[in-house]
């Protein structure tokens, strides 16, 4: 089991969420719940607020970014084989819809196989209720440590 899903089981979502703040600061910028974190999903949480808003009112697009890598980082590391690492290595994204509410954003890694070496693709959806605001593709890099 990885060590970060190790964590959030032990610790719990509120706990494990104000720890990745501390692992990586920039991630706190939007205040962010990891709501569940399991091999081959994670739901991560954050509300509309003024500090992510936009010029017009809206949850800012790279506020989406940033929950959306969270999404697939903490997905990845709870998925990988053991002996292997991740990191990010590009962000294809497509705006749906105006995000105008809180956000709920969901990396579905159920059909990936997880035992591959190299560039793997993670996809991320984000929602404000049910109605999807986001997409983004992921690509992360996962070798040997």
């Amino acid at each position: 089991m990885s060590q970060m899903l190790q964590m959030f089981r032990q610790a719990g979502p509120a706990q494990f969420s104000a720890m990745i703040g501390q692992v990586a600061p920039y991630f706190a910028s939007i205040a962010p719940q990891v709501v569940e974190l399991r091999p081959g999903y994670a739901e991560v949480a954050f509300p509309k607020r003024r500090e992510v808003l936009n010029h017009i009112g809206t949850v800012h697009a790279i506020a989406l970014c940033n929950a959306a890598e969270l999404a697939a980082g903490t997905m990845t590391d709870a998925s990988i084989p053991p002996g292997c690492r991740w990191i990010p290595r590009g962000m294809t994204v497509e705006y749906l819809a105006k995000a105008d509410g809180d956000i709920r954003t969901v990396a579905d890694g159920s059909a990936i196989d997880w035992n591959l070496i190299g560039d793997i693709k993670v996809p991320v959806m984000v929602y404000v209720g049910d109605k999807p605001v986001f997409r983004a593709e992921i690509t992360m890099y996962v070798s040997q440590a």
